[in-house]
């Protein structure tokens, strides 16, 4: 399966901010393959904005989260629009600091969403491909023929073990597709094994 990602370093967010009422959104949005890189996410916006009034966050991956916001104008609404969006591996963090004026249930709803749909438009993206591991062993002399073909076909060497009799190759087969190693059997000449675990 092929979704895009943010194209982030880990560790890495980008910024956007949206005034609604005189209250401020400043948009943290990450490349989030797992919870720690999100949970790192807030804690970083918790520890720089800690005066603010509500640290908002949603996670295509987990629970969002109104943050003390009524229910349902902030978490969900900004989940919606990551997942509307399509990608994946993708977290935010709405920061609001009030500016005086309550905005209603309908109004923060609204806000949260946009402050995220803005964020969306100008992050960033790839596209990412689901790989499970694929073991294959061959002879030395075909390896640099089954790297070739790997390369051509798009799929990562993870690994490289070296035995007396031969190299086992671990590569990242992408899971939309199926494991058909025939072509590059045919292409040395009989001598590749497909292992199972």
């Amino acid at each position: 399966m092929r979704y895009p990602i943010p194209d982030l370093p880990l560790g890495d967010w980008r910024e956007t901010e949206l005034e609604v009422e005189k209250s401020r959104f400043l948009t943290w949005t990450c490349h989030a393959p797992d919870t720690a890189s999100f949970e790192t996410l807030l804690a970083k916006a918790r520890t720089r904005h800690p005066n603010a009034s509500h640290h908002c966050s949603a996670f295509v991956a987990g629970p969002p989260s109104d943050d003390g916001e009524p229910g349902g104008t902030a978490g969900r609404p900004m989940f919606q629009v990551l997942e509307g969006a399509g990608m994946g591996q993708v977290g935010c963090v709405v920061i609001r600091y009030f500016g005086g004026t309550k905005l209603g249930t309908g109004g923060l709803a609204r806000a949260y969403s946009k402050a995220v749909a803005q964020a969306l438009e100008t992050l960033p993206s790839r596209d990412f491909t689901q790989r499970t591991p694929l073991r294959m062993k061959l002879g030395f002399a075909g390896e640099a023929e089954a790297r070739s073909w790997l390369n051509e076909q798009d799929i990562p060497v993870e690994q490289a073990d070296y035995g007396a009799d031969g190299v086992v190759l671990t590569v990242g087969w992408p899971s939309d597709r199926d494991a058909d190693l025939s072509a590059l059997d045919s292409r040395l000449k009989g001598q590749l094994e497909h292992l199972t675990d």
